[in-house]
């Protein structure tokens, strides 16, 4: 983690692009400003969290149901493979 001091109407350049100032510092709180493309998004951490736990669970509710028919469907396959009979084995004579 790099660790920056800066004061008031200060800033740091991440990237070529984004630009994070200090706006205001008052008491145990910092304002801050963020400049950067309309393609990033910027989250609070709990906000990104909250999201990050939301998508997880959306994931693990719908598509692990599309996940499990493909299994089902691929094993039925598999099994119908195996079920055609090979072809009898020759005891050598002629009939």
């Amino acid at each position: 983690m790099l660790i920056l001091t800066r004061k008031s109407d200060e800033s740091i350049i991440i990237g070529n692009n984004i630009k994070v100032k200090v706006l205001k510092v008052q008491g145990n709180q910092v304002h801050i400003g963020i400049d950067a493309p309309k393609d990033f998004s910027i989250y609070r951490e709990e906000i990104f969290e909250q999201i990050r736990a939301e998508n997880a669970n959306a994931v693990q509710n719908n598509i692990q149901p599309a996940m499990l028919e493909q299994l089902e469907n691929n094993l039925t396959g598999l099994k119908n493979l195996l079920m055609v009979q090979a072809p009898e084995k020759s005891d050598g004579k002629k009939k």
